[in-house]
């Protein structure tokens, strides 16, 4: 940001992926924007919503793709197209993404600095999706935890 000071400027995202009775007002994404004459530059914080740019919830984002990686005979293909509208491409991109680019962050240096010992990048998130279960109360609870580690990045 420029200096100027802070405005709100929050919107509403049509979010793919989660389910259909949740409450309306999870559909709205937090902005910021600069108030200087002229600037205007948005900045959103981090979110455990939504990730980034992309148009499905951030939960699902990562269930659907630790979900994958594990080879879990209950969550074929199908199923989660069935629960959660996601096509093959998309979960690919997914997992591209956390394999490949995601890792080479420095939101990944950042999370993978409080961990220890290190997680297998390459099984992201599903390794740290079972690293925090090992000390959560339940598996709410380590989503929840996961997704805050995570939007300390994208």
């Amino acid at each position: 940001m420029c200096g100027g000071p802070l405005h709100s400027a929050h919107y509403w995202r049509k979010p793919r992926g989660g389910p259909p009775d949740l409450c309306e007002a999870f559909e709205l994404r937090f902005s910021l924007c600069c108030g200087r004459s002229g600037c205007r530059r948005r900045v959103q914080p981090p979110s455990v919503r939504f990730w980034g740019r992309r148009v499905y919830w951030a939960p699902v984002l990562v269930l659907v793709t630790a979900l994958r990686q594990g080879r879990n005979p209950d969550a074929t293909l199908v199923r989660l197209k069935a629960l959660c509208g996601v096509w093959r491409s998309t979960i690919r991109r997914w997992r591209h993404y956390f394999r490949d680019l995601f890792t080479d962050s420095a939101a990944w240096r950042r999370v993978s600095g409080r961990l220890m010992p290190p997680l297998a990048a390459d099984r992201l998130p599903r390794s740290l999706l079972q690293r925090v279960r090992h000390s959560s109360a339940d598996a709410r609870t380590a989503l929840v935890t996961c997704l805050k580690l995570l939007a300390l990045g994208p």
